[in-house]
């Protein structure tokens, strides 16, 4: 019952212990839940604790030359987390000039501040933001947990959504949540086809980032060159990540990864292949986890719709001073990775299924944008009310329909996490059907809820004077005056209104809300041709025929493969 003796003593026990592990994985609970969520999360010594427990806690455990103890020791906190991100001397390139230090320059900080919400959700909402894991025996942040249950994947959701209401724009932390939860089971099926032994590798890998709190980030994009060969038939070779030596111990990779969000801000970089591969691109079909700040890493941040309103002072017309994301190219230089960091070297055939399993995740995770379409329908609304137009019945009938069109990209996500079901390795994975058709809605949906809001907020959305204008003793009395609208607004909160409508569809998180919507986890032919595969358009047809009582010939008749 006393959560300071649970750690003596626990401490104790694994630091002597080598044979109380059960497969390979401490499990451990105090009595009381409230000091088991504090003590693992929040206990002072809790990194301590990992770091003594090594190789004994862990059965063939992380090695230490490998997995070290970061300095910061484990992140409790959005400020301790956003003190690891300095000091890391990245090559960061911001408009042509080298960045030493990413975290303060104006135009990358509100993507740091945007990420380290996802700390400060586990203190206001620790039932949103922390699982339990079983493969470290405590609290983890929900960004790093395997999902054991179907239970785990709904809960994604729900934090997703939540962290897109209290940011207004991409987190990102979602593509290494999915990379970690599908590298999981592809890991184990790779090792069951082929003897290897990716699988503890990666379990390994998933307890360092646990234990310590740590922001992981995916990596599956590749330049691809000409979009009709594979990647071995490129006329450079270089268009695809791949390992160009193999020494004793490890690979070298060369190459780059294009559109990669919030990468700068994470801790680890998981290099993955993006497409199916033929046996031919053996060098291609790699996955493996890379420190960001690894030597032979560059990273070129890209340019985003109004980026340079973040330099001036006063943050109005951004529309969203305090968050923003952020993506980057980037450049391996023959980076080295040690083996035990590899989780994927030459298996081609399971490529295709690591990209399949990781957009089964990635898809229902754009539930995200439900909670961005929360804030901008609330702009909407919020407008209407300013304008003194609120109870019109074409304005009302918009924002249902903006609703409308919000809660559909939710239910169909939710659906998918609530379909859930066991993968081989143990772990949850959301329906791939719903799942896919979550996505595509997504490509849809967010441009007709922004074009509503454009319709809702006027044309001053995209005509109004700048801030330095308002702030002008000349001019900024006359220009408030007359961008009064409903008695008792302030202009400036009504200013600030329009910027934010302005921001979420046109500006800076405009990436985030629609092009990301378009092309992130595949464009929606991507969708299409998953949708058609799991269909099962003979099922369908089979219903037909027998609700309409065929039983003659005329042509080919559907396969009776239906289960129900």
């Amino acid at each position: 019952e006393d959560p300071g003796q649970t750690m003596f003593w626990l401490r104790r026990l694994v630091a002597s212990s080598r044979g109380s592990s059960r497969g390979g994985v401490w499990t451990w609970r105090c009595k009381s839940s409230e000091a088991r969520g504090a003590e693992v999360l929040f206990a002072p010594n809790a990194a301590d604790l990992v770091a003594e427990s090594g190789r004994a806690a862990r059965g063939d455990g992380m090695r230490s030359s490998c997995y070290p103890a970061p300095a910061h020791g484990r992140l409790r906190s959005a400020e301790e987390y956003v003190s690891s991100l300095r000091g890391r001397q990245l090559r960061v390139y911001v408009m042509g000039e080298r960045v030493e230090e990413f975290v303060d320059h104006p135009i990358v900080a509100p993507s740091v501040n945007a990420m380290a919400e996802t700390y400060r959700l586990v203190e206001s909402e620790p039932e949103v933001a922390t699982a339990w894991s079983s493969l470290i025996g405590g609290r983890v942040h929900r960004f790093t947990h395997v999902c054991e249950s179907k239970e785990d994947v709904v809960a994604q959701n729900v934090m997703q959504r939540r962290l897109g209401q209290q940011t207004g724009t991409c987190f990102m932390r979602c593509v290494g949540q999915d990379a970690l939860n599908a590298g999981y089971t592809v890991t184990f099926r790779v090792d069951a086809a082929h003897g290897t032994n990716y699988h503890a590798r990666f379990k390994d890998f998933v307890a360092h980032v646990q234990s310590f709190n740590l922001v992981v980030g995916g990596a599956m994009t590749d330049p691809k060159g000409d979009r009709s060969k594979p990647p071995s038939a490129q006329a450079d070779p270089d268009m695809f990540v791949r390992v160009v030596a193999r020494r004793d111990g490890g690979v070298v990779l060369r190459g780059a990864k294009t559109h990669q969000t919030g990468t700068l801000n994470s801790h680890y970089l998981v290099v993955m292949p993006g497409q199916r591969l033929g046996r031919e691109d053996a060098d291609y079909a790699i996955s493996a986890a890379i420190p960001v700040d690894a030597p032979g890493l560059t990273y070129v941040l890209g340019r985003q719709s109004c980026d340079t309103r973040s330099l001036e002072a006063d943050g109005v017309d951004v529309g969203n001073a305090k968050y923003g994301g952020q993506e980057v190219t980037v450049l391996f230089d023959d980076v080295w990775v040690p083996e035990e960091r590899v989780f994927l070297d030459g298996e081609t055939e399971f490529a295709a299924e690591l990209v399949e399993r990781f957009t089964a995740y990635h898809r229902r995770s754009y539930v995200c944008k439900s909670g961005v379409g929360d804030a901008l329908i609330g702009a909407a609304a919020e407008i209407a009310a300013m304008n003194g137009v609120d109870r019109a019945s074409h304005v009302k009938d918009k924002l249902v329909e903006m609703t409308h069109l919000n809660e559909t990209i939710w239910a169909t996500g939710y659906a998918a996490s609530q379909a859930a079901a066991p993968t081989p390795a143990g772990n949850w994975e959301p329906d791939v059907l719903l799942s896919n058709v979550c996505k595509h809605h997504v490509t849809r949906f967010p441009y007709e809820i922004a074009r509503l809001a454009q319709d809702l907020a006027g044309g001053v959305v995209a005509t109004m004077p700048s801030s330095a204008d308002f702030a002008s003793a000349d001019i900024g009395p006359m220009l408030k005056k007359y961008l009064c609208a409903a008695q008792g607004v302030d202009p400036d909160d009504r200013r600030r209104i329009l910027r934010f409508v302005e921001n979420l569809t046109m500006g800076r998180n405009s990436v985030g809300y629609l092009t990301e919507s378009m092309h992130g986890a595949g464009s929606p032919a991507a969708q299409r041709v998953v949708i058609n595969r799991l269909a099962n358009f003979d099922q369908k047809r089979l219903f037909a025929r027998r609700l309409a009582g065929c039983g003659g010939s005329c042509g080919e008749s559907p396969r009776d493969d239906a289960s129900s």
